[in-house]
């Protein structure tokens, strides 16, 4: 077996481009192209074009798919509308996330399960597993899609110009099948920056038509091809857990924050539900660390690992940290003590290499866009 990355279909494209490469989850993917707050603001003013081929698609279809998906995960999947989407979580049989997810229900008896692309292969083998007593089938669709996402407040005049689907009729979480740029895709309003955009699953070998249609439609209102390291500090403004980081096998969603994904009401078991309402319980009765964001009051910038403090004790661990392009400021996401996750707690701070830096505490997310 090779250990070489996979190249996806706009490989050539990204290396034409100029795009520093790196692995990723055994992926070869763009880093950035140029700079990396310039992609980033360029995204929150104006809109920016992603490759996400990594990503792991897994369709499961079939009389019982809906039942096997149930059970196979921590949502109530018999609530997605036909041509919705939904974001869930699989967890273990102890209650650990082994993955945040979208579904999205693509017909009567099929749905199309997104997972992050380096627990793709877990998630599959997991749901193929727990399917197994169902009249479904799992499928392996990682191949069988390039995925390409336009994001940032001018993407829906940008999509509008090179599809005839109903994008105003195209609610938040939601996809349907329409051409775009006169190659067949699946157009979802879905995202990973806090702005408004889409994602458009098409075949690997319509991947650079598309791009390129999109990259001329959005020439005049300031497109630019953006990388993995402009989609960090995006998704960490905008709060949103990242897998490996804010989420891990060690953490419930209860644990996360996450608690509202898991729907105990549903028909039928599902795994890790014994366990699961029993985390429930005990976040109830006795909170466990918070997840907040923190604002440096200096420059330094804080990684993941790095121990929040307070009064000389530590309180909790960051999990996410970067420069925030659009607060001009260093950002975290930690989970914190309860005692000290309230919104203006005084005295906390972040020890970066000795040194306890100030830090001021927020609620998540740092930015929120304007509707």
């Amino acid at each position: 077996m090779s250990n070489a990355p996979r190249l996806t279909a706009l490989d050539a494209l990204h290396r034409s481009l100029g795009a520093t490469m790196t692995d990723f989850a055994g992926w070869d993917m763009p880093l950035r192209y140029g700079s990396e707050r310039d992609e980033h603001n360029a995204v929150r003013t104006r809109a920016g074009l992603f490759d996400l081929s990594h990503m792991g698609e897994i369709t499961v279809t079939g009389p019982e798919a809906m039942k096997a998906l149930n059970y196979a995960l921590v949502g109530n999947i018999a609530t997605i509308g036909p041509g919705r989407a939904r974001y869930t979580m699989i967890c273990q049989e102890d209650g650990g996330i082994v993955d945040d997810l979208i579904v999205y229900r693509l017909g009567e008896t099929e749905y199309m399960v997104v997972a992050n692309a380096g627990n793709a292969q877990i998630v599959l083998d997991a749901i193929t597993e727990r399917a197994a007593g169902f009249d479904a089938e799992v499928r392996d669709d990682r191949d069988a899609y390039a995925l390409i996402a336009v994001q940032g407040p001018e993407s829906p005049g940008i999509l509008k110009s090179v599809t005839d689907a109903d994008l105003d009729g195209l609610k938040y979480y939601a996809g349907l099948p329409g051409t775009v740029a006169g190659v067949p895709a699946l157009i979802a309003r879905t995202g990973y920056t806090g702005e408004d955009g889409f994602e458009l699953f098409v075949a690997p070998e319509h991947a650079e038509q598309l791009w390129r249609a999109l990259t001329e439609a959005g020439q005049d209102a300031g497109l630019v091809p953006c990388g993995l390291s402009c989609r960090d500090t995006l998704r960490l403004e905008a709060g949103m857990p990242l897998y490996g980081h804010e989420l891990t096998t060690g953490l419930t969603p209860f644990d996360a924050g996450l608690g509202r994904v898991v729907k105990f009401e549903k028909d039928g078991d599902f795994v890790g539900r014994t366990a699961l309402e029993a985390a429930a319980e005990k976040t109830a009765a006795n909170p466990p660390r918070k997840l907040v964001g923190l604002i440096a009051e200096g420059r330094r910038v804080p990684r993941a690992g790095f121990s929040v403090v307070a009064d000389g004790e530590v309180v909790g661990e960051v999990t996410s940290g970067a420069p925030s392009p659009t607060l001009g400021k260093p950002i975290a996401i930690a989970y914190v003590d309860a005692g000290h996750a309230a919104p203006g707690t005084a005295g906390v701070g972040i020890d970066i290499r000795g040194t306890h830096e100030a830090y001021e505490v927020v609620a998540l997310p740092f930015y929120k866009r304007e509707k």
